[in-house]
């Protein structure tokens, strides 16, 4: 059943490369995607075949021992032999963060389980990146940092065991929010991922299964030519974790995500690249990115763009998936202090069913989170320095007006959705050049279309049960008859 599905999308993503190149106009775009993407994921996997037992070096894989020390060992002792595999009788491994090698292969196989530690002095604080801002912050369970040719595949679980920092996060919120800090609550609440590649090329994370991230499950940060694929995510189990993305490239280019299914509580599959004045400065895009054959169920969002737009997120496909129970379809966001641009994007052959929006866009999203501003009764000399950063204001401040433009979505078909489209831009940044082909939604009312230019709509059809026409309340050149 699940081929017979995606054979059928391929079939209509053939029709959709015509109808972008004939009907639109747009054949040099159409040309540039054909030249980039068959070029994405790993281009090459670690080959030595030597094993590394972790169990020759200690481990007690009784789930209640600290494993840690003895996994790093084998992954120090693989890596300088030159390569190999490190692997794990079957059994229960509880760990804190362990640091992968170049030629290293860690194999987590049906029967084995890696439990994350619950302690967070088990995930020591490096410099890293996270919601857009360079700080200190926990390693994650599984790191590949600055490392080149690197595999981690299996068919095992790894339980991050994420509850405990659910919980401190929501404290954390219950003291922060009265006193007008929402907006850094995300940043103090130091939560570990469970995967992190940083930095890092020819990396191929494949065929696990992750539960219960205690922040983002798999961050994909200022890498190139890393492969995702088949992985299993479900972190709504003993409760809904907040921010548990499922997988967010971030100021990364040239990957592959294909053949993953997600049950998140925040962006099910989330393109980044850095925040406001911090993000500006890096200026690092995220580009040349496929997103395929792959399933959302619970989350924001089954493709979410932002709100981390500075360095600009552009050239990706995002093709072939279906969702059930998702809050968004296509969700692109940012704020004002943001800034960079987000274009050349591809959304098509997606079926989805019961979930709020099918085309969600903000310029202004979240504004108590998205904007910082220092209470009275604190010193900005005596703050943390990431509380700094999001304080430094973008100058001047026109840098900080984001842009969308040049979105193609073709062959679509969404029943049960709240609200068909929800736009809204800037009047000095109008949401630009959108153009849909053969696009089918039923929802509960229809939506608006606020501050937009060149939007072109073929063969689209909104049915609201409220019996509501889509509204345009300021557009330009917009040819969106149905």
């Amino acid at each position: 059943m699940m081929n017979q599905f995606f054979n059928q999308l391929s079939r209509k993503f053939i029709l959709s490369v015509l109808v972008l190149v004939g009907v639109t106009g747009h054949s040099g775009y159409a040309q540039t995607r054909a030249e980039w993407v068959n070029k994405v994921g790993a281009r090459k996997a670690p080959i030595k075949t030597k094993v590394y037992k972790v169990n020759s070096y200690g481990a007690v894989h009784d789930g209640k021992t600290l494993d840690t020390k003895a996994i790093q060992q084998a992954i120090d002792a693989c890596a300088a032999a030159g390569g190999g595999i490190v692997s794990f009788d079957a059994g229960t491994y509880l760990t804190g963060s362990i640091f992968l090698k170049d030629g290293v292969h860690l194999q987590i196989n049906t029967g084995v389980e890696l439990r994350g530690s619950q302690n967070i002095a088990d995930y020591p604080e490096i410099d890293t990146r996270i919601a857009g801002i360079e700080m200190k912050w926990p390693a994650a369970l599984i790191n590949v940092l600055d490392r080149k040719n690197v595999s981690v595949t299996g068919n095992g679980l790894v339980n991050a065991q994420g509850k405990v920092f659910w919980d401190m996060y929501w404290n954390l919120r219950k003291t922060y929010d009265p006193k007008g800090l929402r907006w850094i609550v995300d940043y103090d609440a130091k939560r570990p991922r469970t995967v992190l590649v940083s930095r890092s090329s020819d990396v191929t994370i494949k065929g696990l299964t992750l539960q219960q991230a205690g922040f983002w499950t798999v961050q994909v940060l200022y890498s190139d030519h890393v492969t995702v694929d088949g992985l299993l995510i479900q972190n709504n189990i003993g409760g809904h974790g907040p921010s548990t993305d499922g997988v967010d490239i971030d100021s990364s280019s040239w990957v592959l995500i294909q053949n993953c299914d997600i049950d998140c509580n925040d962006d099910n599959f989330c393109l980044k690249a850095g925040r406001d004045w911090d993000g500006l400065r890096v200026n690092r895009p995220t580009e040349y990115v496929v997103i395929r054959k792959c399933i959302a169920r619970r989350g924001s969002g089954l493709v979410t763009f932002g709100s981390e737009t500075s360095g600009s997120i552009r050239h990706v496909l995002a093709t072939d998936l279906r969702g059930n129970d998702t809050k968004n379809a296509l969700n692109i966001k940012s704020a004002a202090t943001r800034g960079g641009t987000v274009e050349d994007i591809y959304f098509e052959n997606i079926t989805m069913t019961n979930i709020g929006t099918f085309l969600e866009v903000n310029m202004n999203w979240n504004p108590a989170y998205s904007y910082s501003k220092l209470p009275e009764g604190y010193k900005e000399e005596t703050l943390p320095p990431h509380w700094k950063k999001l304080l430094t204001k973008v100058e001047p401040a026109e840098r900080g007006i984001p842009t969308f433009k040049d979105v193609f979505v073709s062959n679509v078909h969404i029943t049960g959705a709240k609200t068909a489209i929800n736009v809204n831009g800037f009047p000095q940044s109008k949401v630009r050049n959108f153009n849909l082909t053969n696009v089918d939604v039923t929802a509960a009312t229809s939506g608006t279309i606020d501050h937009a230019e060149g939007w072109k709509f073929n063969n689209v059809k909104i049915v609201a049960n409220d019996s509501t026409k889509l509204v345009v309340k300021d557009g330009t050149a917009m040819d969106i008859k149905m």
